[in-house]
């Protein structure tokens, strides 16, 4: 195609623009970028006058350029139309084929609308031929099926009579038969067979009853025991299309045998008030006989896999805790029920009475139920323990206001009260009142020893009771005070103070290791030695607040004025020198502080007052704290007015921690101690430094009198 030929094809453009115009926005875009780098060139090119003189070089040049450029475009343009050509060729070959296809499809469909017509014409006929089919199966199994109903009836009569073997055999017969039938009927169930899901649902009860009886019948019957596990195995394993949920006879089997080990033992009415003791013992006697019986009659009636015995003793034991915790939500027992189940519970049923006695009974391992859950929980066991204390002390209050009463009718007799062989009057009733209290703690501990700690500390409480009661105002004449009650009061205060001295004895078991360590030089730089003598007379003090004033306040008293001594006698012993007056400003200083934390430990232990920790380490702190050695004999006589039972070797000792006095600075502070007569002991005070030895070891108690009896 020639250039004029183009021409005439093109559309023509507006004057001055050589693109198409806005239809061709890319064209006109590259012309513009064209036009505008044109124009850089020839700025640059001819920027100057003499090179105007080789514009006709560059203009041929550019001509030679431009020719080469349409022809190439020539080029490209020639093969993109021979392509357009082609491809609308193909278009057209295209559209005839796809005529063609709807052509044929057309035709087809016509086909296939009058086979559909044929076909529906022919559907009685497809109905006539299944019916023959089924007819012809009808005719064949006609038969058997005829002997369906007289085949239920004789499955029923066999399950009546439990012959369950022969029962089950006939049974899977007519299932086989209903299956072999319902393939040919396509899917149709015959009326006769609708009383199977009924039959096989007697025989499962039938199963079920034979297994709940499996004791009785393994010793009258096991052949019955036998068929009805022997069913459940065997259909265990069977499983039919027609069925809408599987028979789980063998789990059937084994619950039956577990509730009926249940309804045996534990089906009847829980025990009543007074009747728990001989239910229980009834239960001893029954459960290792049981467990005998399943290891020796039922076991061999069943597979090995059931493993009757540990099924049995399971059982057993889960129907038993089951029943206990229905008893104890129940009615409040009383207290010998509480008692009673308390120690079966925990005592005889494992015990060798009961489940203990596995060996005896020739059991294996697999009875064992002592890592099973036990059968009263640890609420349980709080409950029964706090209602046998509650009871106990009301019984045991009820019976000593009734000994009470007695014993002042007693006293109140115009007759001569009882005397004892010395003359004296005497009365049975406190060593009455000990013994009831003593056999109350004594039986308990044949539960445990937490109960036994209850009845103890509920019997403590009783007796103070009853010593604060009438039983001693009542001895006074119109209310006043008379002077007969003071050997009972004295004897009263003797008995504390004896409690007190086993109380302190074991809190100085505690104390006394750590005293063997002050004074020291960890001492001097730490708190820690004192943090832990606190720490440790806080714990040991923590129940203290259990204990009704006066008394706590005596005890509390005496364990600070123990602490003190023990505190004293380490001083003594001569284990710390001072090796300048910065030690000894340290010691001072220890001294302060721990009687600053002594005081406010006692305090905060409830003590009313302290007046044994400040006062005699404040004393000591003054005579350490001392610069010139030449006053020590002021200050030793100042610790003598406070405290006038110091001795010479107290005050030497305490010198000798100085580790600054010389001999005759020595003898003169000593020599303080002689002058002037002897102090009285200020109001309130007790000795202190006459129970400690200086420098032998402390003895083991802190109290002057006589040891305990």
């Amino acid at each position: 195609m020639d250039s004029a030929a183009k021409d005439e094809m093109q559309p023509a453009l507006p004057p001055g623009s050589s693109c198409p115009g806005p239809e061709w926005p890319e064209q006109e875009r590259a012309e513009r970028l064209a036009r505008g780098a044109a124009l850089k060139w020839a700025s640059g090119i001819f920027y100057r006058p003499e090179q105007l003189a080789r514009l006709g070089q560059y203009r041929s040049r550019e001509v030679q350029r431009t020719c080469s450029l349409e022809a190439r475009i020539k080029s490209v343009v020639q093969s993109y139309l021979e392509g357009v050509k082609t491809g609308v060729w193909q278009l057209a070959r295209a559209l005839e084929a796809v005529q063609g296809v709807h052509e044929a499809l057309g035709q087809a469909r016509g086909l296939l609308r009058g086979m559909a017509e044929a076909t529906q014409t022919l559907e009685p006929l497809r109905e006539r031929v299944a019916q023959h089919k089924q007819l012809q199966a009808l005719s064949q199994l006609l038969p058997r099926l005829q002997a369906v109903p007289a085949a239920v009836a004789h499955t029923q009569t066999l399950i009546s009579a439990q012959r369950l073997l022969e029962a089950y055999v006939s049974l899977r017969e007519l299932e086989q038969l209903r299956e072999e039938t319902w393939a040919p009927l396509g899917g149709l169930e015959l009326p006769v067979f609708e009383g199977l899901g009924h039959l096989a649902e007697a025989l499962g009860q039938a199963v079920e009853a034979a297994a709940g009886a499996a004791g009785q019948l393994a010793r009258e019957d096991p052949a019955l025991l036998v068929a009805a596990v022997r069913v459940a195995e065997v259909d265990a394993g069977h499983t039919t299309s027609l069925e809408q949920a599987p028979r789980d006879w063998r789990q059937r089997c084994l619950q039956a045998l577990q509730e009926g080990l249940e309804r045996i033992h534990f089906g009847t009415l829980l025990p009543g008030p007074g009747a728990l003791e001989g239910w229980l013992e009834a239960l001893r006697v029954a459960l290792p006989a049981e467990l005998a019986t399943a290891e020796a009659l039922v076991a061999p009636c069943c597979p090995p896999h059931y493993k009757v015995v540990q099924l049995w003793a399971h059982t057993l034991h889960s129907g038993l805790r089951h029943c206990l915790q229905q008893l104890l939500e129940g009615p409040e027992l009383g207290a010998a029920d509480a008692f009673t189940l308390l120690h079966w519970a925990l005592h005889v049923y494992l015990g060798p009475e009961m489940m203990g006695s596995l060996e005896c009974l020739e059991l294996g391992p697999e009875a064992d139920v002592s890592q099973l859950e036990p059968l009263l929980t640890a609420e349980n066991i709080e409950h029964l323990e706090a209602t046998f204390v509650a009871k106990v002390q009301a019984s045991v209050a009820q019976w000593l206001q009734k000994a009470l009463d007695g014993e002042v009718a007693e006293w109140s007799r115009e007759q001569e009260p009882d005397t004892d062989t010395s003359g004296f009057y005497h009365s049975p009733m406190p060593a009455i009142v000990l013994q009831i209290l003593e056999e109350n703690i004594r039986v308990t501990s044949l539960v445990s020893e937490s109960l036994q700690q209850r009845v103890h500390g509920m019997a403590l409480s009783e007796l103070g009771t009853f010593l604060r009661s009438s039983s001693v105002s009542v001895l006074q004449p119109n209310g006043e005070a008379s002077g007969a009650l003071a050997p009972v009061e004295a004897a009263l205060d003797e008995l504390q103070r004896r409690i007190c001295r086993l109380v302190l004895e074991a809190l100085l078991v505690e104390l006394q290791p750590l005293f063997e360590a002050l004074p020291s030089r960890r001492w001097l730089s730490s708190s820690e030695l004192l943090d832990d003598v606190c720490e440790r007379t806080a714990r040991f003090c923590r129940d203290f607040w259990r204990v009704r004033n006066p008394a706590v306040q005596l005890l509390l008293a005496e364990v600070e004025r123990t602490v003190v001594l023990q505190y004293l006698r380490a001083l003594m012993q001569g284990r710390l020198v001072c090796r300048g007056a910065e030690e000894r400003t340290q010691a001072a200083e220890r001294l302060r502080h721990d009687a600053a934390q002594l005081q406010e430990l006692f305090l905060g232990l409830g003590l009313e007052e302290s007046v044994q920790c400040a006062p005699v380490l404040l004393a000591l702190r003054e005579l350490l704290n001392l610069r010139d050695p030449m006053l020590l004999g002021l200050e030793v006589a100042g610790l003598r007015q406070q405290f006038p039972d110091v001795s010479e070797d107290h005050v030497s000792a305490l010198l000798d921690l100085r580790g600054d006095v010389s001999r005759e600075q020595r003898l003169a502070a000593l020599s303080s101690l002689q002058a002037g007569p002897q102090p009285s002991p200020p109001v309130g005070r007790r000795a202190l430094f006459s129970l400690v030895p200086a420098p032998t070891p402390a003895p083991s108690s802190c109290l002057p009198s006589r040891p305990c009896a």
